[in-house]
C-alpha cells in the first residue's frame, strides 16, 4: 500500500515589480498650447491672383522680350513680388493662453498677455501694449461693409422678436424661432476681436502670460524688394 505524497506548498503571491518612470524632460511635461490662427481669406486671394497675373506677364517679358525688356522684368518682379506676399499672403495673428503674436508686412511682434493694454476696434484693429506704443492687426481688417450687413440682420432679429412679442408669443428680445436668444449678430473681425479681449481678461494676470514685448523686422521681405527698386532705378537712370 503506498502512502500518499504530502501536497506541495502553494506558491506564495508574487512580489508586484517597481515599474520605472523616465524622467521627463521640463519641455514635455510643461503643456502645449495650440495657436489659434485668423488671416484674412479675402486678401490670401487677391494675393495669389496677383502673383499668378506677375509670374505670367514677367516671364513672358523674360522669355520673349528683346534688349532690356529682359532686365527691366526681372527688376519689377523683384521689386513687387515681396510687397505683394507682404501684404496680402503675410499678415497673421496667432494667439494662445500665453501671449499674442502679431505678423505684419515688415516685423512680427510678440507680446505676452500680461503686457497688453487693450485691444481697440474701430476703422482699424490694434492692440496697445502697457508703454502705449501701436501695432495694427493687418490679418483682422475692419469691413464696414460686414459691419452694416451684421446690423441689419440683428435689426430684422429684433424687428421680428417685437412683432412675435406684440402677438403675446412671450419672446424675449432677440429670440429665436422656439423661444432661443440668438447671440447679437456682429461682423467676423468685431468677433474675432472680442474674443482675443476675452482671452486677454482672462490671462493677464498669469506668471505664464508674463514677459517682454519683442519685435523682429522682416529683413526677408524688405531685401529684395529693395534690391529691385535699386535695380529698377538703376535701369531707368541709364535708360
Amino acid at each position: 500500500m503506498t502512502t500518499p505524497e504530502p501536497p506541495s506548498p502553494a506558491p506564495g503571491p508574487s512580489k508586484p515589480t517597481k515599474t520605472s518612470k523616465a524622467p521627463q524632460s521640463p519641455a514635455s511635461a510643461a503643456p502645449q498650447y495650440k495657436d489659434r490662427t485668423y488671416r484674412s481669406p479675402a486678401a490670401l486671394a487677391g494675393g495669389v491672383l496677383l502673383l499668378a497675373l506677375i509670374g505670367w506677364l514677367g516671364i513672358d517679358a523674360l522669355v520673349a522680350g528683346e534688349g532690356r525688356t529682359p532686365w527691366l522684368a526681372l527688376a519689377v518682379m523683384l521689386f513687387l513680388v515681396p510687397l505683394v506676399v507682404a501684404y496680402t499672403l503675410r499678415p497673421a495673428v496667432f494667439a494662445n493662453d500665453d501671449r499674442l503674436r502679431v505678423r505684419n508686412p515688415f516685423r512680427v511682434v510678440v507680446l505676452p498677455w500680461g503686457q497688453v493694454a487693450s485691444l481697440r476696434s474701430g476703422f482699424t484693429n490694434e492692440v496697445v501694449d502697457d508703454s502705449g506704443t501701436k501695432y495694427q492687426l493687418w490679418a483682422i481688417p475692419v469691413s464696414l461693409r460686414a459691419r452694416k450687413r451684421a446690423s441689419r440682420a440683428q435689426d430684422r432679429l429684433d424687428a421680428r422678436a417685437a412683432r412675435a412679442a406684440g402677438r403675446g408669443e412671450g419672446r424675449a428680445p432677440g429670440a429665436g424661432p422656439g423661444g432661443v436668444t440668438e447671440a447679437p449678430r456682429r461682423a467676423e473681425g468685431d468677433q474675432i476681436m472680442d474674443e482675443l479681449r476675452r482671452t486677454h481678461e482672462i490671462r493677464q494676470e498669469e506668471p505664464a502670460a508674463q514677459g517682454e514685448v519683442t519685435v523682429r523686422w522682416a529683413y526677408e521681405i524688405a531685401g529684395p524688394a529693395v534690391a529691385g527698386a535699386v535695380l529698377l532705378a538703376v535701369l531707368l537712370a541709364v535708360g
